[in-house]
């Protein structure tokens, strides 16, 4: 059974125009096309989706059903066309756990002004690609290597790990803590998009370690106390919450900020949000 989407636009043209004769001036092709394109349509379903009089055309019990599914199908190849014709008018930067932190603010506000033919949309997908794989974003940002031939990336700047714990907690009335401060105590982290393992610590010295998946839920299992946290700076900019306090962790590397795209199909928009995020993170 083939039935193709003329067919479809055609039993819609009929219903909506009331006359086989106006379908056909709606449509741009003859009165006879018209008739010969529902019939195969018709065939092919293998049932009667129109009941034609001299004054109407009404669908049958069946053919309404069949409107309300064409309808349905040409609004998502409508869909489906401006998705892909889009990429001028359109950037979508997904993230997993935090955007920009505080550049988030800048970045949109001068993006707009700068590039008012592009709306741009920031994508929260709790993804190792933040999104990229998975066609949610154009563009992603992300705080460790893609091992993934498929994507490129470009580094835009650095930020500072910190350490989120309670706010009654001893470390939170520190300026600063270092990583053997946190060896005894039980380190919650997300092993897919997280930025945090047990490997920075030297072997015999190596927090225990409890996962989650979501930010919301890490903070809130960190204001029990029950478990402290480690995160990039971002993290801190976006998720502010009562109870929780970040503080820097002086003895490690600073974290990597990246933003990825497909190799072989670049948004056309890449470069610019890369040079834009890059003079961000410098301080421009």
């Amino acid at each position: 059974m083939d039935v193709e989407l003329r067919q479809l636009r055609c039993l819609v043209a009929i219903v909506d125009e009331g006359t086989f004769t106006d379908a056909a001036i709606a449509l741009g092709i003859s009165q006879a096309a018209v008739s010969r394109t529902l019939a195969s349509l018709e065939r092919a379903l293998g049932v009667r989706l129109l009941r034609r009089t001299s004054r109407e055309v009404t669908p049958t019990g069946t053919g309404q059903r069949v409107l309300a599914h064409a309808r349905r199908v040409l609004g998502e190849v409508d869909d489906l066309v401006r998705e892909a014709t889009s990429g001028h008018e359109r950037l979508r930067i997904g993230y997993a756990w935090a955007a920009l932190g505080r550049h988030t603010s800048a970045f949109q506000r001068r993006w707009a002004a700068a590039h008012a033919g592009t709306d741009l949309q920031l994508v929260r997908v709790n993804s190792p690609t933040a999104g990229l794989a998975e066609g949610a974003c154009d563009l992603s940002v992300v705080r460790r290597p893609l091992d993934d031939r498929r994507f490129d990336s470009a580094l835009v700047g650095l930020e500072r790990r910190l350490c989120a714990v309670a706010d009654d907690d001893p470390l939170a009335r520190r300026r600063s803590v270092r990583l053997a401060d946190l060896a005894g105590r039980t380190l919650l982290v997300d092993r897919r998009t997280g930025t945090t393992t047990a490997e920075l610590w030297p072997p015999g010295a190596r927090p225990a370690t409890e996962e989650t998946h979501d930010v919301d839920d890490w903070l809130t299992v960190i204001a029990t106390g029950r478990c402290v946290g480690m995160t990039a700076e971002a993290t801190s900019h976006q998720y502010p919450r009562p109870g929780v306090v970040y503080r820097p962790v002086r003895d490690t590397e600073p974290i990597a900020v990246r933003l990825a795209w497909w190799r072989d199909d670049p948004h056309p928009a890449t470069q610019a949000a890369v040079e834009l995020l890059t003079a961000l993170y410098r301080g421009d």
